[in-house]
């Protein structure tokens, strides 16, 4: 098998990154190791900078616009929500090359936002004022029909009540009747009976002195010993005294 050597494709590929290496400072675009270094590194920083670019150009946009707008007497920010509400569809690209190139266009712009800005913001209150009829009519449907219920359900509660008190007056009817008639009793009922506890209060009286009597008899009998006692008692005490005082 013949023997191939890899010259032409090393070479080739040697060439190719030289290539991309062209301008680059001293042996970076010379030397194929120092010049690959490189533009490894260089093809990297431009993955990045091909997504920091739009980034910078909208910051670089958004600042021209909003330049223009305060000229105008206008904020960025509701100028964007002014063109918005008013339908107009422009980047800020374009818009900031008619603020360059075209400020009395710009100017005709922001008017139709601001008129835009002001519709908007009657609509809102407008809907806010809806929004309170509807809820305060909406309370005060609830709150009639409460009313109304509870209306109904206190006179029921009245019926309940009447209902109730019926039997009650009936009651009070008869007690009164009742005592109607005890009152036309004749007073000679009472004068009888008033009689009957009189005697009754002297017979207790006389029993009771019955026996108090021979209770009062026997008392001086009784007291004679209890005196012997007492006379007694002295005598014993004082020996037990004069042990105590010894």
């Amino acid at each position: 098998m013949p023997r191939v050597k890899g010259s032409v494709a090393t070479r080739a590929r040697r060439k190719k990154v030289l290539k991309l290496a062209k301008g680059y400072f001293g042996s970076k675009h010379l030397l194929y190791r120092t010049a690959h270094e490189q533009v490894m590194t260089s093809l990297q920083y431009a993955y990045r900078d091909r997504k920091q670019l739009k980034r910078d150009m909208r910051k670089l946009w958004i600042a021209r616009i909003n330049a223009a707008a305060r000229i105008n007497d206008i904020s960025y920010s509701k100028l964007m929500y002014g063109l918005k509400t008013a339908g107009i569809t422009l980047n800020r690209k374009m818009l900031s090359e008619i603020a360059i190139s075209d400020p009395k266009g710009f100017s005709a712009i922001v008017a139709k936002a601001k008129d835009a800005t002001q519709k908007a913001a009657a609509a809102r209150a407008q809907a806010v004022v809806d929004t309170v009829k509807s809820t305060a009519a909406s309370i005060k449907e609830i709150v009639t029909s409460a009313a109304e219920s509870a209306k109904a359900e206190i006179e029921k509660e009245a019926v309940k009540a009447k209902k109730a008190q019926k039997p009650v007056v009936e009651a009070v009817a008869e007690v009164k009747a009742e005592a109607a008639g005890v009152s036309e009793k004749p007073v000679k009922a009472a004068k009888s009976v008033k009689a009957k506890a009189e005697k009754a209060v002297d017979e207790a009286k006389a029993e009771v002195k019955a026996v108090k009597k021979p209770a009062a008899k026997k008392e001086p009998a009784a007291k004679k010993p209890a005196e012997k006692k007492e006379a007694d008692k002295p005598a014993v005490k004082k020996p037990r005294a004069k042990k105590a005082a010894e």
